[in-house]
């Protein structure tokens, strides 16, 4: 998997998310297929993520009774190619902006394992067990109970 250009990942996020154009498009009061191609989307690589992405595409997916599961996969597609990045400021982008919104309720990280790919679930169970939380099914036997702990 090559590495996209820095500035061309809100490009890569519309092209492989089209859902994340309405809100790049408010954040940036243009069209999306404009806003990404401003130095600025490139620059707020995290808010975009946080926003654009995490907030208004992936969280209600992985909230929702009935996901779109070509939506997710699409959307761990487009991670994965992130913490695959010879960047380790874009890695780090999708670790803070992504991963660790998964924390944010109950449920988050088993509703997207499935979706994950190798290198997106090896940083989850880093930062799993950054956080000493245990997952049955995950990080921990089925069965063991823990308290899951933010």
């Amino acid at each position: 998997m090559s590495d996209v250009l820095f500035e061309e990942i809100p490009s890569l996020l519309l092209r492989t998310v089209p859902e994340s154009a309405d809100c790049l498009g408010e954040k940036y009061g243009m069209p999306a297929e404009e806003a990404v191609l401003t130095e600025d989307a490139a620059l707020d690589l995290h808010s975009v993520l946080a926003e654009c992405f995490t907030a208004s595409v992936l969280m209600p997916q992985l909230e929702s009774d009935t996901p779109d599961t070509e939506l997710l996969a699409r959307c761990w597609e487009f991670v994965e190619r992130l913490t695959a990045h010879s960047l380790e400021s874009v890695r780090g982008a999708a670790y803070f902006e992504v991963l660790e919104a998964l924390l944010n309720a109950d449920g988050l990280v088993e509703a997207a394992w499935p979706y994950m790919k190798e290198r997106t679930r090896a940083r989850a169970l880093m930062m799993l067990d950054f956080y000493g939380v245990h997952l049955p099914g995950i990080n921990r036997s089925p069965g063991c109970r823990s308290p899951r702990s933010t």
